[in-house]
């Protein structure tokens, strides 16, 4: 049976980057696992199911898989699990990630682990792309210092990030411009840490997230990015292409 390994943020994911994807892999008679950064259950973005923001069909089932989804209610802590043995490690986003999986570093070990080899892929979607800004090709110690912030951690650092060179989408400056206040801070009043644009591009991504078209969805050797909700199903749908 074939296996996909989800990382989902405890700090707010976004509910139909999840839901999409995991629903879309349990169709096709994946076995699925979830882990959060402690193990404990992730936390919904709660505009994600809001039906004002997303709509009443996409809030329901977002709400529905969120609450009885038994994966998401009792994860494994990514400290725990190891990427060999899954077809796929798939990242959904959402705000949240910005704060704990982009920078955690299992889940920076999870990703690196998924696209070195030749039979695993890694899905990333929205803001979780911005785990690329934090991801070399080989882990370094630099890589989980503390302190000094991404681009200081890359001023430090030898080697080159996993996303050097790759084709990359992901959720765009333009709408992040729409979302923060002019102080970058979000609605719930957090200072968003960074924009997913402005690193996956300084750590050498080249970046397209066609923002003209309806969806977008990237796959660059064994590793797919998509830009946002509306790419969700797109972005599980080219994944089950490229694990054929």
């Amino acid at each position: 049976m074939s296996r996909a390994l989800f990382v989902v943020s405890e700090e707010g994911y976004w509910g139909e980057e999840c839901a999409e994807p995991l629903t879309t892999l349990d169709s096709a008679g994946f076995e699925s696992t979830v882990a959060t950064p402690s193990g404990s259950p992730p936390v919904l973005d709660e505009r994600s199911a809001d039906p004002d923001e997303v709509g009443e069909e996409t809030a329901e089932f977002v709400r529905d898989v969120h609450e009885n989804d038994d994966r998401l209610n009792d994860p494994e802590p990514l400290a725990a699990v190891e990427a060999e043995g899954y077809d796929a490690v798939v990242f959904p986003g959402g705000h949240g990630t910005a704060w704990d999986v982009n920078q955690d570093r299992d889940a920076r070990r999870l990703l690196r682990n998924a696209v070195a080899g030749d039979d695993g892929k890694a899905l990333v979607v929205c803001h979780a792309v911005g785990i690329l800004a934090f991801t070399y090709e080989a882990p370094r110690a630099s890589e989980d210092a503390s302190g000094g912030g991404p681009r200081a951690r890359r001023e430090n650092a030898d080697g080159e990030f996993l996303v050097a060179g790759r084709d990359v989408t992901g959720f765009p400056n333009a709408w992040e411009e729409g979302i923060v206040d002019d102080y970058g801070r979000m609605p719930d009043g957090r200072k968003l840490p960074y924009w997913v644009e402005d690193e996956v591009v300084a750590a050498g991504g080249d970046w397209d997230a066609e923002l003209d078209a309806d969806t977008s969805v990237t796959v660059d050797g064994d590793l797919v990015t998509a830009r946002g909700p509306e790419s969700s199903a797109a972005a599980a749908d080219a994944l089950l292409g490229e694990l054929e």
